[in-house]
């Protein structure tokens, strides 16, 4: 077994952890159970429930290690902060290898374990390593990833901001919209929290036809361009119910009802 130590803090967002190596293979990084419990916000029982339980998968020196098992680990776990008193008052004391940690992880099998056990796998098992053995274009690459994402988090936070501080609801949705282009290269409309009328529905209120509903539209210009919005109303897929293809369809807002209303009114 390789000599274990103590390589400083590690950082996974907000969360501080005790950065170790060894153990599992020299410049091999381990991470302790309590550490695992507080990034995932768990008890450190659940985190060692969870190796109990499925104890035969999890192999002695190649996943997992107790330092409980070893007094030669004391020097060890008082660096990592653990007092006297809570070394005697625990059973197992683990010691997840990437691979163990990884096991870990399935066992929770939910989705916020699997994006943590990522940024774990980008930020620190992967980092250092590519950092010992002089590969600088890896170091680099992921660098340059969590700057781009970081300033791509920053800019959306802004929009958003800005989106919130307006009161013209179709400013509001371009600027959310334009935020989720920034996180995910994707423009997306959201939906604001108001009323949407087909034209069948707003020719049953106004007692007309959808045809005559949708040819005032077209006259007063209501419709943005596909696949657009404005304050009128939106453009959306809807079923043909002549066809199983999906075709466009513009949904009125309350103003696009009044709009259509007061010109049937003439």
């Amino acid at each position: 077994m390789e000599a274990l130590k103590v390589i400083g803090h590690e950082k996974i967002g907000k969360i501080e952890f005790t950065g170790i190596e060894g153990g599992f293979g020299e410049g091999k990084k381990a991470i302790l159970a309590k550490d695992a419990a507080l990034i995932h916000t768990q008890p450190v029982g659940n985190i060692n429930r969870i190796v109990n339980n499925n104890r035969k998968w999890f192999e002695d020196g190649i996943d997992v290690i107790d330092l409980k098992d070893n007094k030669n680990f004391a020097m060890l776990l008082k660096q990592s902060g653990f007092s006297q008193n809570q070394i005697n008052a625990s059973d197992h004391i683990y010691l997840f290898s990437e691979r163990g940690y990884s096991m870990l992880v399935k066992f929770m099998s939910d989705e916020k374990a699997t994006q943590i056990y990522k940024q774990l796998l980008n930020n620190y098992f992967n980092m250092r390593v590519a950092i010992k053995e002089n590969k600088p274009a890896i170091v680099n690459q992921e660098r340059l990833k969590i700057m781009k994402d970081n300033s791509a988090t920053r800019k959306a936070n802004m929009l958003y901001k800005i989106a919130m501080a307006t009161e013209s609801n179709s400013s509001k949705e371009n600027l959310l919209a334009k935020a989720a282009e920034v996180l995910t290269g994707e423009m997306t409309i959201p939906v604001m929290k108001q009323k949407e009328y087909s034209a069948k529905d707003i020719a049953e209120a106004l007692n007309t036809t959808a045809n005559m509903v949708g040819r005032i539209a077209n006259k007063l210009g209501l419709k943005a361009k596909q696949p657009g919005h404005n304050k009128y109303g939106r453009w959306a897929n809807s079923k043909s119910k002549y066809s199983d293809k999906e075709v466009p369809q513009w949904l009125y807002t309350n103003e696009g009802m009044k709009a259509v209303k007061k010109e049937l009114e003439k």
